[in-house]
């Protein structure tokens, strides 16, 4: 059974810095295309990023473009985001998904989750 764990949510001030991993077990990750999509209170899921299984291929939401950055290590089952210049409409819970085939920007086609980690961006 594919299990994927996040952590490195937490509180932070607009314009800090915060990274996020995501631990997957059970799975062959390397054939696995990854991504995080966030979600905030009353709102709609929102896709964040991903990245392809050999990592060469990445998509960044529109808002995260040029602030976040995706990656894998393969060897240690990870993927983190770094983020930067956080701002206040960032604050959401962030989860990180898993599918076999190419990534995706659909939450739909993923079928594995994360429960998630919390961030919270203070103004």
């Amino acid at each position: 059974q594919v299990r994927l764990v996040e952590s490195g949510g937490g509180l932070v001030q607009a314009g800090d810095s915060l990274s996020l991993s995501c631990a997957v077990s059970g799975g062959t990750f390397r054939d696995s295309a990854m991504a995080w999509f966030r979600q905030a209170p009353g709102k709609e899921r929102e896709f964040v990023s991903s990245i392809s299984w050999s990592g060469l291929q990445t998509d960044y939401g529109d808002s995260m473009k040029g602030r976040f950055t995706i990656a894998r290590d393969n060897a240690k089952n990870t993927v983190s985001l770094q983020m930067n210049s956080l701002r206040p409409e960032d604050t959401a819970v962030y989860s990180c998904a898993a599918r076999f085939g190419p990534s995706s920007t659909e939450a739909l086609k993923y079928l594995f989750w994360g429960r998630g980690t919390q961030v919270t961006v203070s103004s």
